[in-house]
């Protein structure tokens, strides 16, 4: 019996420690503690991911229960990024989108709902060799730009990473969120484009979402959701 426990303690430490969360905003140089500027994630605990596209965790996760986080001040063109616990560990590639808070609004209080408020800023691309497809891994933080030319205002920094290894069946992609809440400063006028909903800018049946990406090897990748905005 107590080899029995000891196994099961062992099995459920080594899918928690593959699994991961965003909990600290870096900005101006320094990590925030966690959850200070970013909602909470259901799976602060856990670390477990989204795997139904079509749920409204897709918007940030966030666990109705917690805490209120506050509100980071950084300028437009700064890198603005996320302490990942404990790190990335699946293959797959990561996304940034953002949502520019309503007015009547805070970052606090905002959910990202209301239809078609999110646009991407970010999505990076694999490797691809005759023998593999692979992307960055192991990473304990990661960053973007904040555009230059986004007007002043306060939005929600959303980090995606979707792991890929378990993507050969619709619903098997791992899709690991969060949303940090930031107020932008030193902005310009143009505004994110083109706008897409959460739940609703991606399919399970996606390439991008249902891949095999071992065998055989794919010879190109399109990740899900809207072209990245530029300015």
């Amino acid at each position: 019996m107590l080899l029995q426990t000891a196994t099961l303690l062992f099995l459920s430490s080594s899918l928690v420690s593959a699994h991961y969360t965003f909990p600290g905003l870096i900005f101006n140089g320094a990590t925030s503690a966690d959850w200070q500027y970013v909602k909470m994630t259901t799976n602060k605990y856990s670390h477990g991911p989204i795997t139904d596209v079509n749920s409204n965790d897709m918007r940030c996760y966030k666990d109705p229960a917690a805490p209120v986080a506050s509100i980071a001040n950084v300028a437009a063109g700064s890198t603005v990024g996320f302490r990942v616990d404990p790190n990335i560990f699946h293959p797959g590639p990561l996304l940034f989108y953002l949502a520019k808070v309503p007015s009547g609004k805070t970052a606090a209080n905002f959910e990202g709902d209301g239809g078609a408020v999110w646009f991407k800023i970010y999505e990076n691309q694999p490797t691809i060799t005759s023998s593999s497809i692979t992307w960055p891994s192991g990473q304990t933080t990661v960053s973007v730009t904040i555009p230059r030319c986004i007007p002043n205002g306060q939005y929600l920094l959303r980090v995606e990473h979707i792991a890929l290894h378990s993507a050969s069946s619709a619903g098997g992609a791992q899709i690991y969120i969060a949303c940090g809440q930031i107020n932008v400063t030193g902005g310009g006028s143009k505004a994110g484009s083109p706008l897409v909903a959460f739940p609703g800018a991606y399919k399970a049946t996606d390439p991008g979402l249902l891949i095999n990406i071992y065998w055989p090897v794919p010879t190109s990748y399109k990740n899900p959701g809207p072209a990245v905005f530029t300015c």
